[in-house]
């Protein structure tokens, strides 16, 4: 957890997947896009965040 940059900064939920590549592939195909790639997170997984076609953010997670 990290705490908030700003007061209006919202909470972004993260979605569990297999492969955090192929779903940033389709966030893409689908008209969003990765505004942070495929980050490590040393001996829990990896994350990406994501924002969908309305500016909503959200985060992907690859467990190791």
């Amino acid at each position: 957890m990290m705490a908030r940059q700003r007061p209006e900064q919202p909470i972004t939920n993260y979605i569990s997947v297999a492969l955090i590549d192929e779903h940033a592939v389709k966030v893409g195909s689908l008209g969003g896009r990765v505004v942070m790639p495929k980050t490590l997170v040393p001996e829990h997984g990896y994350f990406a965040v994501c924002l969908d076609t309305e500016g909503n953010v959200f985060g992907l997670w690859e467990d190791l």
